[in-house]
């Protein structure tokens, strides 16, 4: 495959554009002058392999032109649509990508779709990430050599609200029956509007569900009755389907399979035999049909989403995001790690220094960081307690190495280290303690939960005590603007659906926003 090879130096025109470029959208003037060292040979190389290694053939446009362009697309927020047009119609994309003057477009929105997608098959948007890295590395601004062995990584994430519309089990059901229906109707190259009379659901049905109903949503009864009605749509659907051939058929798969979930997650029988939506929400429960992966989660008690969460791994020092990763909202962060620990491996340092937020503390990350001899930073769990105004359990003396635990009167108790645990007092002393009216009003005397953490909380506590301490802590507040930045420039709605996407979506704005720390830190 011929290698993408365009001017290194600028010509006169694309000179005068550039001068125009010192103010405003100055990561255009970087990439005009860079692209040959961020694209360089190598690079391009590994590029050019997603094509040899699935036999397509050389690629009609090249590689490394479309590499620039969703990075482009990644800057501005633009549609492939519209990458398109403004490849021709932007002076500044145009000298970007080599075609300054040319009429017609270099690329199709056909082929960048394509490309885009061997980028996800091949774990090449990764690659891009790191090649930024990479970048870095080479110029003498970061001065690489100097940068110790040993990194400071900080690791922190950000919530993600997905592109799927969130429906209610009544919208879901009649979503997925509206969905089953049209993609039969393509399958058998019939009109819909037969297959609405032939199951004798409500053509109306794909517009709005509950207009269809037609009930009093604040009527119990009738709510119920509604719900009855929607399950009967779902049966004679189904029962269609059958008579058709078409359960196996794998366009209908994903929506048959969530409308499986959907009814199994929300919906039981009662002691009557009536069926009624479940109270309280699944662990795995689906909120979308458009996207089946986004789930709802919390990223605080107080703030609720639905979609996904973002996970970045920072080099404190460089100031550059060496890692990503997407999950789920619902899930806990520590899942996100090992995804973060693999991209981190390929980079030829250890981690020295891992600062984390405290939800990631429990990871395996954080344990092999500990076991190498690195240093974890963490703000501990707050000291409170739940049941009333008393004492809290840093008022007690816990001895993790020799498992033992003190009350504020001398009364000893034993744990065993290293595991999640409730320390029971004895109730009898308890109950004669001068000290129990600012302790427990439990006749069964107090108890404290000792973490299978516990001696790395009583650690992060100590260093959260001291003035050095806390100016450690507040070095990862860098990792917080990478957030912060990322949020920026991704907007508050993913662009894509599913997790391996918006992993995609999420790597090649963290390669943008590595440039332009690189862009800043040249022209500083």
């Amino acid at each position: 495959m011929q290698r993408w090879n365009p001017d290194i130096e600028p010509s006169k025109r694309e000179q005068a554009i550039l001068k125009r470029l010192d103010r405003t959208r100055k990561l255009f003037k970087f990439l005009r002058l860079r692209r040959h060292e961020i694209l360089d040979d190598s690079f391009q190389d590994e590029l050019a392999g997603m094509y040899r290694q699935t036999g397509a053939g050389d690629a009609p446009v090249p590689p490394a032109m479309l590499c620039l362009v969703v990075l482009l697309q990644a800057y501005l927020r633009t549609s492939d649509a519209e990458a398109v047009e403004l490849s021709i119609m932007d002076a500044r994309w145009s000298m970007v990508l080599g075609c300054l003057g040319s009429d017609a477009p270099p690329f199709s929105q056909g082929a960048l779709q394509a490309f885009r997608e061997r980028l996800i098959k091949h774990d090449m948007d990764r690659r891009l990430l790191e090649r930024t890295v990479g970048v870095a590395r080479a110029t003498k601004e970061f001065d690489w050599k100097k940068v110790p062995k040993d990194v400071r990584v900080a690791i922190d994430s950000r919530p993600f609200e997905g592109a799927g519309r969130v429906e209610d089990v009544f919208n879901l059901l009649g979503h997925a029956v509206r969905k089953l229906i049209d993609l039969s109707a393509q399958l058998l190259e019939r009109p819909a509007a037969d297959i609405y009379r032939e199951t004798r659901i409500p053509n109306l049905l794909g517009t709005s569900v509950k207009a269809v109903l037609d009930i009093d949503w604040s009527d119990p009864d009738q709510k119920s009755q509604g719900l009855a009605t929607l399950l009967s749509y779902v049966t004679r659907l189904e029962q269609w389907l059958e008579r058709q051939s078409l359960l196996e058929e794998e366009p209908l798969a994903p929506y048959l399979s969530s409308l499986a979930r959907v009814q199994e997650q929300n919906l039981e029988v009662d002691d009557n035999g009536y069926t009624k939506i479940r109270r309280g929400a699944a662990e795995e429960w689906q909120v979308s049909l458009e996207d089946p992966e986004m789930r709802h989660g919390r990223k605080s008690s107080s703030k609720r989403f639905n979609g996904f969460k973002e996970h970045i791994a920072t080099d404190l020092d460089s100031g550059l995001i060496l890692a990503c990763a997407v999950t789920p909202a619902n899930r806990p962060e520590e899942e996100a790690t090992p995804a973060l620990a693999d991209d981190l491996r390929r980079y030829d340092q250890s981690i020295g220094e891992l600062s984390v937020d405290r939800a990631y503390v429990t990871s395996d990350l954080v344990r092999e960081v500990r076991a190498s001899g690195g240093q974890v930073l963490a703000k501990p769990w707050r000291a409170a307690n739940t049941n009333g105004d008393f004492f809290v359990k840093t008022d007690f003396k816990i001895d993790v190495r020799r498992g033992t635990i003190t009350c504020l009167n001398g009364q000893v108790e034993r744990f065993e280290p290293g595991a999640d645990s409730v320390v029971q007092f004895n109730a009898e002393v308890c109950g004669t303690c001068v000290l129990r009216v600012g302790c427990t009003n439990s006749p069964s005397g107090r108890s404290v939960t000792i973490s299978k953490d516990e001696a790395a909380q009583q650690g992060y506590r100590q260093l959260q005590g001291t003035r050095p301490g806390r100016v450690q802590l507040r070095r990862r507040v860098k990792v917080e603007h990478r957030l912060a930045h990322l949020a920026r420039k991704q907007g508050p709605r993913a662009r894509y659906k599913g997790v391996r996407k918006n992993l995609f979506d999420l790597r090649r704005t963290a390669a943008l926003v590595n440039l332009e720390v690189i862009r800043a830190r040249v022209a500083a």
